[in-house]
């Protein structure tokens, strides 16, 4: 949750530096958010790479559980759906790119903003962390209620890393594999999805 705030903190600055124009026109038209997505994502494939168990741990999941990936991806993108249909101002396919973040708030806002502008980032933005900050104060309750993945599911893209721990202690540590898997699976889906919605 610390880590959700902090880039809450980063994205105020970010406005307040907006408003009263602290960076230049010339530099942020430079592409510098591309840039920064590229080291983002070079980052996430150094952590994957780097851990080796990682992968031979994989071979000894339950298959079925690998399917887990796919019916959170697939959920996700039906609520979408509904909630597009309830508020009916908003277009289906911006709804849809927003739900493909899957809590990867740092990724899909910047995809987003370049593709639909600075507005829909926002609310891209906004919709990731809030689904990273019901899974760490909700977790014990929604594998309370709903079943061990429960948790694993909400958390989306952050079950690999920010929402791990708080999964770990309301689901039980035989699933620490699972929700890593799940988190690199739904995570490497992240820009193609957002950037699929995107550009429909």
């Amino acid at each position: 949750m610390k880590g959700s705030l902090i880039i809450v903190g980063f994205f105020l600055l970010g406005i307040i530096v907006g408003l009263y124009h602290i960076i230049p026109q010339s530099f942020l038209d430079s592409g510098v958010s591309y840039y920064a997505l590229c080291c983002l994502m070079f980052c996430v494939g150094i952590s994957i790479g780097c851990d080796t168990t990682i992968l031979k741990s994989f071979k000894k999941m339950n298959p079925r559980l690998m399917l887990l990936p796919v019916m959170t991806i697939l959920g996700t993108l039906a609520g979408c759906a509904a909630v597009s249909v309830l508020l009916g101002h908003r277009q289906l396919t911006d709804c849809l790119a927003i739900g493909s973040g899957f809590g990867y708030y740092s990724l899909s806002s910047i995809f987003i903003t370049e593709y639909r502008g600075a507005e829909l980032g926002t609310i891209a933005l906004l919709a990731n962390i809030f689904r990273e900050i019901l899974t760490l104060l909700c977790a014990p309750l929604l594998a309370k209620y709903f079943g061990k993945l429960a948790p694993i599911s909400v958390g989306g893209a952050t079950t690999m890393d920010t929402t791990l721990p708080i999964i770990t202690r309301a689901s039980g540590e035989k699933f620490i594999i699972v929700s890593i898997f799940h988190g690199c699976c739904v995570d490497f889906s992240v820009p193609f999805l957002v950037t699929f919605f995107c550009s429909l």
